[in-house]
């Protein structure tokens, strides 16, 4: 939009000789405009009565229509038309917000689809309060580009600029932006820059976008270091900048950035962190650049002057599978890696498990030390969409475990000295399933999808049937029951949950990256424990992962300041400190602090 009325039209086709734009007017004539060349396949043109609202396609050699690739808005879907939005128009409130560090993140992720019945960014403010008074600081939103049809967790995102129409378009990101940072919570976007979904995807008719000497399982890669690729890195990069400027988010989850091929000088994400901080740098805000990353490299959060790339922080799914195998026993497939107490031990201490040692699950040595970066480099869940959504059946880990398992999965994870995520419904013992879904129109992939499925289960010995990912009934069951929180068991756990955060809120030793960590563990017995000491603050976390009582030493006389064993989080109190030592129940855990202090 330009400020003297009408709209300016750019769009980057190199090898189209001619491109028109063609507007659709409800209750008019469609009509037809040629855009000039601008020398490096760049067409623009100025439309003077061009408004907010209009929607408009792009014609490239007088060929079939397709939407802008920087579309703001797809009100029709993946198939549509683009929409014009002045991101001007929308009256943000929050001035002085600056957003967090890393070190202050407590990371609840959702799905806008499956949060809350409504499925729209509106609809999950309604849940704003209970998330600010539960504890958490930041929520983090699954892929919300626009996707083929109404369901879907967003990875088949196509349309990398436009938030899903579904949702609430554009303007209902914004409103639930505002209304979070209003209650001083950040808003962490999940973004997807390793490939875009099969359907919809119209981006390589306008130039070479995508490279088959990179394949992808969805097909040709990102052409990111070829021919022409200098438009293609800009795409992603400036899509970067988009969120956090137009939509003012206050960080980005990458999705699987080890599968972003890039072999250029300068690596696309170390291209993308140096420019994002550069051009918000000015604005003093905290921005987090987080990247998922199943390499176990941390070459990923590395800074930029000593050869990394510079990011933020990174996933740890090492963490979540030694807690998941410890707590279910379950040793299939990656699980097959970890087993016992040790593995739990070190990811609370040195980061990764697999940090150079052998991997059976990959038949080779995997993954490099990580033990000299801070705590609060690394994110770490015992519950998040890929761990559970990837599973056969869904299963959270309320269904798999018993009441004081999951009570001790909750103690691990947010008495680690990592930044700690939480699933949606995680803290009230949720047990829907999150399953894999998808809306496609396309008949062929929608088989395609479920023999896949099919397949990649069967790695894991799964034999029975697989919920139908393109039925609506899958996509319902997914979604949270709300109303289980007033419930005892699930407002017991709650309570937990919330008094952990507290916990984790106001003992200095407990904030990452800044605290000195002790672990020690006893395999034959099963416990752990750690001790997290910064300042005048000092805790000793004990956990308890056989099916017996364990009696867990301590370095000095202690007493205890929390029980996963506690009556009021559904447990029976038999948790007892004698010298140094501390008594504790199967499958438990305990927090203590200094008798002195």
């Amino acid at each position: 939009m330009l400020p003297e009325g009408g709209v300016r039209f750019t769009v980057w086709s190199p090898r189209s000789r001619a491109v028109t734009i063609a507007f659709t007017d409800s209750g008019g004539p469609d009509r037809s405009l040629p855009l000039e060349p601008a020398g490096d396949g760049l067409f623009i043109g100025v439309v003077d009565d061009a408004r907010e609202g209009c929607d408009y396609w792009y014609r490239l050699d007088g060929g079939p229509l397709r939407p802008d690739p920087v579309s703001r808005s797809r009100p029709a879907g993946v198939h549509g038309p683009t929409r014009v939005v002045d991101p001007a128009s929308f009256n943000w409130s929050d001035a002085e917000w600056r957003g967090l560090p890393m070190a202050d993140l407590i990371i609840y992720e959702l799905h806008i689809g499956t949060f809350t019945p409504g499925g729209t960014f509106d609809s999950a403010i309604e849940q704003l309060p209970a998330l600010k008074e539960l504890g958490v600081t930041a929520i983090e939103i699954m892929p919300v580009a626009e996707f083929p049809g109404g369901r879907n967790w967003g990875y088949d995102g196509v349309s990398l600029y436009a938030p899903q129409s579904s949702y609430g378009g554009p303007d209902g990101l914004r409103r639930l932006v505002n209304a979070f940072h209003a209650e001083r919570l950040a808003v962490i976007l999940d973004v997807v820059y390793n490939h875009l979904g099969p359907e919809g995807n119209y981006l390589g008719d306008f130039g070479p976008y995508f490279s088959d000497r990179h394949q992808t399982a969805w097909g040709d890669g990102w052409n990111l270091d070829g021919p022409d690729s200098d438009e293609v890195r800009r795409y992603l990069v400036e899509n970067a900048l988009y969120w956090m400027t137009e939509f003012h988010i206050d960080g980005l989850r990458l999705d699987a950035a080890d599968k972003i091929v890039d072999q250029s000088a300068q690596h696309i994400l170390e291209e993308l962190v140096t420019t994002v901080r550069r051009q918000l740098e000015p604005a003093e805000r905290h921005i987090n650049l987080i990247a998922e990353s199943d390499a176990n490299d941390p070459w990923f959060i590395q800074p930029v002057e000593l050869g990394g790339y510079g990011l933020d922080a990174q996933w740890t799914d090492d963490f979540h599978h030694a807690v998941h195998v410890a707590l279910t026993g379950e040793r299939q497939g990656y699980f097959q890696d970890f087993g016992g107490v040790g593995p739990v031990a070190k990811a609370l201490a040195e980061r990764f498990v697999n940090d150079g040692r052998y991997s059976p699950y990959r038949r080779r040595r995997y993954g490099r030390p990580a033990a000299h970066l801070p705590s609060d480099r690394f994110v770490v869940s015992i519950q998040n969409h890929d761990q559970i959504g990837n599973r056969a059946a869904g299963e959270r880990l309320s269904t798999l475990v018993p009441p004081g398992a999951l009570r001790l999965g909750a103690a691990i994870l947010l008495l680690s000295p990592h930044v700690p995520l939480l699933f949606m419904g995680e803290e009230y013992g949720e047990t829907n399933p999150f399953l894999y879904f998808v809306s496609h129109g396309d008949p062929a992939l929608v088989q395609a999808v479920r023999e896949g499925r099919r397949r990649e289960f069967a790695g894991f010995g799964w034999m029975g049937d697989v919920p139908d990912p393109q039925s609506e009934e899958t996509f319902l069951r997914s979604r949270p029951d709300w109303s289980r929180t007033s419930q005892p068991a699930h407002a017991q756990l709650r309570a937990l949950y919330h008094d952990l955060l507290q916990l984790r809120r106001t003992e200095a030793a407990l904030r990452p990256g800044t605290a000195r960590v002790m672990v020690t563990h006893n395999e034959a017995e099963r416990w752990v424990r750690a001790t997290f000491s910064s300042g005048n603050s000092e805790v000793t976390a004990a956990f308890n992962f056989a099916d017996a009582p364990r009696s867990v030493p301590l370095v000095r006389e202690q007493r205890v300041i929390l029980s996963t064993d506690a009556p009021q989080y559904g447990g029976s109190s038999c948790v007892r400190v004698d010298a140094k030592q501390i008594a504790l129940p199967a499958w438990s855990a305990a927090a203590l602090a200094r008798s002195d202090a």
